[in-house]
Formats: structure tokens, sequence, C-alpha cells
């Protein structure tokens, strides 16, 4: 099969395209065909040697979607169609740049009878899993309540603007460049402001008492200024990481966090694992609602498989307002 190799760190020139034998199978694994993935900041770390030293081949990727080759537990049959995200892909276990992938059966989402085409169901496992574990798992967005996306033009972030509208959130994003703004309200957002460091004050003005939650997609270098938004009994769940590592140096529990306030950090690596099984994730369901129209695509741009590094470059430049995919 064809598969990108990473052998060195450096940039988008060291994903060497390469014929690899199939991938072995372990019995409480599926072997998946793959149609078409997601290009992540992950992969780019990996790639450039942020994530540990690369003392073999590695194969890159944590997401596909594609069409089960083999699983000998009999739960999914040959040809259906899946969804499949972290479980150690490109860690553990290779990832998902090769046209097969063999990843644990716990990680394989049904998608069956949707019609979206690949790309389009490409654009979606990794943002939307993981957005699902932040806003449904760990915040508990409910209709009616108000939610801060902060880092919005992220395609994660993105997809946070789309599910929390479709929750029946008030939702309100945040972007650097005021030019976002007709991206963002298209996918979903009620209120844009423009980040200029004080969001909060921002905020604020139209919720005087504060907002229920804040996703944080930006990081520690703002989390402080994101905290005072809230109302009591508020909370927000980092995913991010564009400001750098997540450590907080002298926070202060009962000053720099409103009365029972609460903060946690969401880390995808979850998405599969027995504290977060994916038997009730909505994928299917943002599928179904992508169709029809009722949830904006997040997609920007599709790339052929032999453009894989010219993506990576993309994906670095910043400039892609969305999420870029790759289909065979």
């Amino acid at each position: 099969m064809k598969a990108y190799v990473i052998e060195q760190p450096g940039g988008p020139e060291v994903l060497k395209l390469r014929d690899l034998a199939s991938p072995a199978q372990a019995p409480n694994e599926v072997k998946i065909r793959v149609r078409a993935f997601g290009l992540n900041r992950a992969e780019t770390y990996l790639r450039a040697g942020k994530m540990g030293p690369i003392t073999g081949p590695r194969v890159p990727g944590i997401e596909a979607v594609g069409e089960i080759l083999a699983d000998p537990s009999g739960t999914y049959r040959v040809g259906q169609r899946v969804a499949t995200a972290m479980g150690g892909m490109q860690f553990d276990r290779p990832g998902s740049y090769a046209e097969e992938v063999s990843v644990l059966r716990g990680n394989v989402i049904d998608l069956d009878g949707t019609t979206l085409a690949w790309e389009e169901l490409a654009a979606l496992p990794e943002s939307y899993l993981t957005v699902w574990g932040a806003l449904t798992k760990s915040l508990g967005i409910a209709r009616g309540q108000t939610l801060l996306v902060r880092g919005a033009t992220s395609s994660v972030g993105l997809a946070a603007v789309a599910y929390g509208k479709a929750l029946g959130a008030h939702v309100i994003a945040t972007t650097r460049s005021s030019q976002n703004a007709a991206r963002l309200r298209e996918v979903g957002a009620d209120e844009v402001v423009v980040d200029d460091g004080g969001v909060s004050e921002h905020v604020r003005r139209s919720f005087p008492e504060g907002i229920d939650a804040v996703l944080e997609i930006v990081g520690a270098s703002v989390v402080r200024d994101s905290i005072k938004a809230l109302k009591p009994f508020g909370a927000v769940s980092m995913i991010g990481l564009l400001g750098g590592p997540p450590v907080l140096e002298q926070f202060n529990l009962a000053q720099d966090l409103p009365g029972a306030a609460r903060l946690n950090f969401f880390p995808s690596q979850l998405l599969g694992s027995p504290a977060l099984p994916l038997a009730d994730t909505p994928l299917k369901w943002v599928a179904e609602r992508i169709a029809d129209g009722r949830i904006k695509s997040l997609r920007a741009q599709t790339f052929d498989f032999g453009d894989v590094p010219r993506a990576h470059a993309l994906i670095e430049s910043n400039r892609a307002l969305g999420k870029l995919v790759v289909r065979f």
C-alpha cells in the first residue's frame, strides 16, 4: 500500500511517499480502506519533531474515513462506511496517511447510511469528536446557555461554533481579524468579538452577570481573561495550545476563578477510551445535518493524496479558514 512516512524531523518536504506492507491486525482491531482524512496540527508537530524524537519511520495521521476491510469480531461488515480518530494513531501505531489503516475497534464510529461525499466526512471526526467531548461531556452545554469559543477560526473552533449553535446555545466567537467575522457568523456565531486581549470586557458589556461556559482554544496565555467572562458556577474547558503549553503560573483559585467556577483541560486522547466510549457520539447526527444544510460544512480545501506536503505548508501558514482534507 502507499503511505506517507516521516523518517526525520523537518518541514513538509520530509513527508515521503513509500510502498509499505498492509498493516497487521490484532483481534481487537479493525482494518479500514482509507478514502479520505483530515489534516491536524498534531501531524505538523510530529513532523517538526515537537512530539519527541523520531527514531524510526512514522506514518502520521490521527483521523480517517473509509470502508471496513476486515473486522474479526463481526461488529462491522466489509464495505461499511466508518470514521476513526485517535486510538494511538501516529503514536502507538501507524497513522492514517495511508491507503489502509488498522485501528482499535473502540475508536471506530459507524457512518452507515450517510450520504455525504468522502471529503466532507473527512472534515468531521477529530474536530467534532473533540468538541463533543468538551462541550457535551466536560461543559454540559444545554439549550439557552451562553458559550464563548475563544480561538474560533481554527478548524476545531469552527466545529465548536457550529455544534454549540446546533445544541441551542447562544454562541460568542472570537477572532483576531474582523475579516473572519462573516465566516464565523456563517457557521453559527451569534456574536463575533475581535480578540484584542480583553475579550472578557467585551462579553461583560452584553452579559453583565457573566456567561455559562468558555471553550478555550488559544490556551493558557489568555485563560485568565476568558475566566473573567464567567458567571458563578460557570466553566472553562481548555482544548487548545495555540498560545503555548497549558501551564498556569501563580494561579490563585480564590482570586482568579469566579465563585464555584470550574476549569479543566480536555485531551482528545480520551476519545474511545473506557472513560469516554464513542457509542453515543453525535458524528452521524452531525453528518446528516450537514447533508441537509442545517450545519455548515467546515471543509476549506481538498487535496489529492500526492499533495500532502503542499497541504502541510498551507496548514502552517494559518491561511486556511476551515478544515483541510485529503482524498484518494
